[in-house]
């Protein structure tokens, strides 16, 4: 575990905080808080820099939890900030589900930061993604054509690719037997023009990895974006973060939770 200094709280008798910085010695001296690193002597809360400690920039980090009616399994909607700026959050349930919600998503609203917690599925979907409303099937291919970073997958005129899959979604393959999907790629393009005979989908596959059959079944996860549904679980453990180098007020964090109806 990386070495940390912590602070001391009288009105609360314990250590709310952790600061980065590791000093060789520490000493306050008529009201003013010095230390020593690597020979030289410095003085804290002087400089405009925030998070700034023997020339090094830090961010903000603070690290929280969601724990209402733990009993409960409970979906986490949407992240609303009461101060004057955004932070990048991530936010992780007891059944190992992930979101995120980064700085530029947020919209200011009477005051306040709300966005909406988008639901992390990057790479080999898990157990509990399976379950997810945003997953559909396609069928099986009958050429799947790989052009550099791009890659077409045609598709039987019979097979249905659906109106539901757009551009952005995630798109994975599944050897026989069909046992564990394959991340493939990022959808870029849906081309059906039925009585052209084209009825294909095309894949940015620079992320993923490459397809072996010309037979394999298709599936697809809808982006986050498209599709909020935030993350599942009984509590919800957050990480807020922010990188900015001045003062910045934070005052409270909510969410929108709803119970879960299995």
């Amino acid at each position: 575990m990386a070495n940390e200094t912590i602070t001391y709280e009288k009105r609360v008798q314990g250590f709310p905080s952790f600061y980065s910085y590791r000093p060789d010695m520490m000493v306050g001296m008529n009201n003013h808080f010095y230390s020593f690193k690597g020979g030289e002597l410095f003085r804290h809360n002087v400089n405009e820099a925030r998070n700034e400690f023997y020339g090094v920039d830090y961010p903000t980090i603070m690290k929280s939890v969601f724990n209402d009616t733990p009993l409960q399994n409970k979906l986490y909607k949407t992240v609303n900030i009461e101060g004057d700026a955004p932070w990048a959050i991530t936010f992780n349930t007891d059944t190992d589900q992930l979101g995120e919600v980064q700085e530029l998503w947020f919209e200011k609203k009477e005051q306040t930061w709300y966005a909406f917690i988008r639901f992390q599925v990057k790479g080999l979907p898990t157990e509990w993604t399976y379950d997810l409303r945003s997953l559909n099937g396609i069928g099986k291919s009958t050429t799947a054509v790989i052009n550099a970073a791009e890659t077409t997958i045609d598709f039987d005129l019979s097979v249905s690719i659906g109106s539901v899959i757009s551009v952005g979604d995630l798109f994975y393959y599944a050897v026989p037997p069909f046992d564990t999907p394959v991340f493939a790629g990022v959808v870029t393009e849906i081309n059906i023009d039925l009585p052209a005979g084209i009825n294909n989908i095309v894949i940015d596959n620079s992320s993923g990895t490459p397809i072996v059959n010309q037979d394999d079944f298709y599936l697809y996860i809808k982006s986050a974006v498209a599709e909020s549904h935030g993350v599942l679980g009984h509590y919800c453990v957050f990480t807020m973060q922010n990188e900015a180098d001045t003062k910045i007020e934070l005052f409270a964090l909510e969410t929108e939770v709803m119970k879960s109806y299995p």
